[in-house]
């Protein structure tokens, strides 16, 4: 079993059960309709309308993988043909991080990026500042430094963000690439 950041080799136990298509996609769907409960109370609690732009939005979300900005998210629904203004989707999104079904989060820009996440791993990021790619990893050593931080400092802690900021290798190798002298023509 490979234990280096980010997870699982192919030759591990994730390559010899993978859930088949079918049964993904009712994975899925099952996290979907639990998302849409969960999001329906939240509404009613609110007393506000359940609409069918906020569950389209929902369900635009949760089709989606990876992280996502408003925009991305906007054109996207309107790609599809999914009648939505830019402000239910900002106030959809509001809602949606309120209850905690999507994590909102700024990785050094001016740009709010967004993501599932009820019901998947607690995981933390690696930024490039040059290209801003944003890779993620999960490290079970970071869970119990948070464990052990709580009991020292007698928190209950709910959930943690680490974000690590750098260059990745593809902007490494560019620079180096730009910035190596030019070979000398001989005569």
């Amino acid at each position: 079993m490979d234990h280096s950041l980010g997870g699982s080799t192919e030759t591990g136990y994730a390559a010899r059960h993978t859930p088949s298509a079918a049964s993904q996609a009712t994975l899925n769907t099952d996290r979907l309709e639990e998302v849409k409960k969960i999001f329906t109370a939240h509404l009613e609690n609110k007393g506000l309308r359940k609409t069918a732009e906020r569950y389209a939005i929902l369900e635009e979300i949760y089709a989606r993988s990876g992280h996502f900005d408003v925009e991305e998210l906007y054109a996207g629904m309107k790609e599809r043909n999914l009648q939505v203004s830019r402000a239910t989707v900002y106030n959809t999104l509001d809602l949606l991080v309120e209850q905690g079904l999507v994590s909102k989060h700024q990785f050094g820009r001016n740009l709010a990026q967004y993501e599932k996440s009820y019901g998947y791993r607690q995981h933390d990021h690696v930024i490039c500042t040059e290209c801003h790619k944003v890779v993620e990893f999960c490290d079970p050593r970071i869970h119990g430094i948070q464990t052990m931080v709580g009991d020292l400092l007698n928190f209950h802690i709910l959930h943690h963000s680490l974000n690590l900021y750098g260059i990745c290798g593809d902007c490494r190798a560019k620079a180096a690439t730009s910035t190596s002298p030019a070979p000398e023509v001989t005569k």
